[in-house]
Formats: C-alpha cells, sequence, structure tokens
C-alpha cells in the first residue's frame, strides 16, 4: 500500500512546533537552524513586521510525524538577508510595466513579497530543508513553489544552503554563489604557533606584530560560554553589539533578552570573546559553536586601539578552536583584509524559483555570469593565501 503524500502546515510561529519534532530534523551541528534559535528570534522581539520578517514555516506531516520542515519568511523587502537581489527587484519593476503597457492591462509589477527559506541576519551556510530523506526535502521545494503561485508571489528564494542540499535542487531553481573567508584547520594544527609556522615570512611577522600590539596595551581576554557568562557580560557584549550597529547607522535587530535566552537554551553553544583593560570591559565578539565550527557573529569596542579588532575577532577565535579541536572558523561575510590572517576564499551557494518563466529564463544568463566572475574573483584571491604551497588548503 503505497503511502499517502505528507500534508503541507504553514505555521506563523515556530512556538506551535514542537522543539522536539523539529530539532529531530537536522542533526544539531548547526545552531543557526535550531528551534532555540529561531524561536528566540520571534519570542524576543528581533523580527519586527515592519522589517520585513514575517513568518511562513512550511512544515509536512505524515501520520502525525513531522517529516520535513523548512524556517521561511514572507519578506517584504531585501534587507538582512546577504544575499543581494536588490537589482533583480528593479529589473522586476520594469519588466512588469513594460508587460502592462503591452498588454494593454494590470500585469503584476512587484517583487515583493517573495517567499525567503533562511536564517534571519546570518549569512551562515547550514541546513535549510530539514528532512527525512531527500524525497522529503523535493517535497519541500514543491511545497515552496506551490505556496508562491497559490499567494501570487514573484519568487522563493533559499539562502547558503549546504552543498549537498544544492546538488539536489531541480533545473528550474537558479543558482549563486558568493565569496566568504573561512579559516579551516586541514593540516591538524594544535597550536597557534603551528598556525603560524604554515604561512610564509611576511604574513607570519605580520599577526605576530598584531597581537604583540595588543599585548603591550594591557589587553587581557576572557572566553566565556553562555553557561559562563553573568547577566553583566551579557549585558556587555549585547551594548558592543548596539555600539556598532550605531556607528554605521543601521538599526540593531538583536535584543538583549535574545542574547540572554541563547546564554539558557544554547549554553555552550553560545560563545563570548572578552576584551578588558585595566579590568573593564573594552570590546568583544559574539560568537556560537556548531559541531566542528565556530561562527563569528558580532563585535563592538568602547576604545581604539591598533590589532584590537584583528585580535577580539579572528586571533582569539582561531585560538579557540585549536584549544576545542573545531575544524572551521566562519568569521562572518565579505572582508579581503581576512585573506592575510589566514581566512581563505570559499564559495557559497543560493537557490531562486522565479514564477514567471520569461524573467526566469533572462536571469538564468545573469546567474551563470555572475557565477563565472565570482569563481575569477576566487581563483584570484586564492593566489594570494598567506600560506606556504600546499599549506592551509580547504
Amino acid at each position: 500500500m503505497t503511502a499517502s503524500a505528507p500534508t503541507l502546515r504553514v505555521v506563523d510561529a515556530l512556538a506551535d512546533v514542537p522543539a522536539a519534532d523539529w530539532d529531530a530534523l537536522h542533526d544539531g551541528g548547526n545552531p543557526f537552524v535550531a528551534h532555540a534559535f529561531l524561536d528566540g528570534l520571534e519570542a524576543h522581539g528581533c523580527l519586527r513586521a515592519d522589517w520585513g520578517w514575517p513568518p511562513r514555516h512550511l512544515t509536512l506531516w505524515q501520520g502525525g510525524q513531522l517529516v520535513a520542515a523548512a524556517p521561511c519568511y514572507l519578506k517584504n523587502n531585501s534587507h538582512g538577508e546577504f544575499v543581494f537581489d536588490h537589482a533583480w527587484a528593479r529589473a522586476y519593476a520594469q519588466y512588469g510595466r513594460d508587460r502592462r503597457d503591452d498588454l494593454g492591462h494590470s500585469a503584476n509589477a512587484d517583487y515583493y513579497p517573495k517567499l525567503l527559506c533562511a536564517v534571519p541576519y546570518s549569512p551562515v551556510t547550514g541546513p535549510r530543508l530539514l528532512a527525512r530523506g531527500d524525497e522529503a526535502r523535493q517535497a519541500l521545494l514543491r511545497a515552496m513553489q506551490a505556496l508562491a503561485e497559490a499567494d501570487g508571489l514573484s519568487s522563493a528564494h533559499v539562502n547558503f544552503p549546504t552543498a549537498a542540499e544544492d546538488a539536489g535542487f531541480p533545473p528550474d531553481w537558479l543558482a549563486r554563489i558568493d565569496v566568504q573567508y573561512h579559516w579551516c584547520n586541514a593540516a591538524g594544527w594544535t597550536s597557534f604557533d603551528d598556525y603560524l609556522a604554515a604561512m610564509d615570512h611576511k604574513h607570519r611577522k605580520n599577526i605576530r606584530q598584531e597581537r604583540a600590539k595588543v599585548a603591550r596595551a594591557g589587553v587581557r581576554f576572557r572566553v566565556v560560554h553562555g553557561d559562563e557568562a553573568s547577566a553583566a557580560d551579557l549585558a556587555t557584549i549585547h551594548r558592543f553589539y548596539l555600539q556598532t550597529f550605531a556607528e554605521y547607522g543601521n538599526s540593531p535587530a538583536l535584543t538583549l533578552a535574545f542574547v540572554t535566552h541563547l546564554a539558557r537554551t544554547m549554553p555552550r553553544q553560545l560563545v563570548l570573546i572578552l576584551a578588558e583593560h585595566a579590568g573593564a570591559p573594552i570590546a568583544g565578539a559574539l560568537c556560537l559553536r556548531g559541531g566542528d565550527t565556530l561562527y563569528g557573529r558580532y563585535w563592538g569596542a568602547v576604545a581604539s586601539l591598533p590589532g584590537l579588532h584583528f585580535e577580539t575577532c579572528y586571533y582569539q577565535g582561531i585560538a579557540y578552536c585549536l584549544r576545542e579541536g573545531l575544524r572551521v572558523f566562519e568569521p562572518g561575510a565579505q572582508g579581503e583584509h581576512k585573506l592575510a590572517r589566514g581566512f581563505l576564499p570559499t564559495l557559497v551557494h543560493s537557490r531562486h524559483w522565479i514564477a514567471d518563466p520569461a524573467f526566469r529564463d533572462a536571469l538564468r544568463h545573469w546567474c551563470a555570469e555572475e557565477a563565472a566572475s565570482v569563481r575569477g574573483y576566487a581563483a584570484t584571491l586564492a593566489a594570494h593565501s598567506p600560506f606556504r604551497a600546499a599549506e592551509g588548503a580547504t
């Protein structure tokens, strides 16, 4: 007897899905898809509707069991995504106007809202199609398309899926790539000196000089996990986060209540790096720890000292990975300056389904040209690796 097709339920709050059911669909290696993380964003004021993040999570149920799920949002802008499609939105609006003029009647010219499968504010590769097997993953993709069509949406998007997930998308999902900078301990280094020994003389010397400046300034560091952090530590790291956003004129999304929630619900996955001078905190970095990876997410400082940013955001994280036996350190999106400090160019992925076939075909050529440019850029960067030949390769 053939099993019945799973039933789709679209939920507007992750709290409506039991945490154990959701977390049973992934291996726990990526903290950003954990129920505690995603639900915490919703429950603690980080996903304001006017910022364009109304939840529309897709869940597939069979016989009362959750067999697949995807964190999805109905986006009315492209902010906080880190896969940039503003040019697509402008082109789609012009395309809609042109069609309206040609047809002599109304045609949809609105790119927004769109359906997005992603982790809010997090340019971090990880599982997006949480499922019990490939068949359920394909069912999720079909459900995304069907939901977009039924609601008259222009498109559906999946940002930063794993390479394995990316390989399973059907051809009508357009592929895009971008470059991030990741540290990878492929050589089995066990100490910071081992890591530096793999570099050429120039880069090894520069890093030692940067670190020495911070040490001579009298800065000391504390690294604490969520269950080791005091209320003052959590308030301090959030204050640094707010400081950075204020300096760049951006609106901070994460609340202190959310950071406190992470410390309580993900106590060993939250990692705080705190820089102190004369007994007072002057800078800090908020990181999350996965199965074999450290993810650097936010940093801030109330003092300006030579090398402080690099030490707090990069070198302390590398040292943590070496102590803890973690293989990868992802310090966030963008930043060519990371290359000289041992973070090598790494390709990341996104997938895009465009409802209008003609617009989809036009974008397919654009995506192919973009991918060729990105691959060329990554190859150029790789040629300037700070490591000696064959060292540090991912």
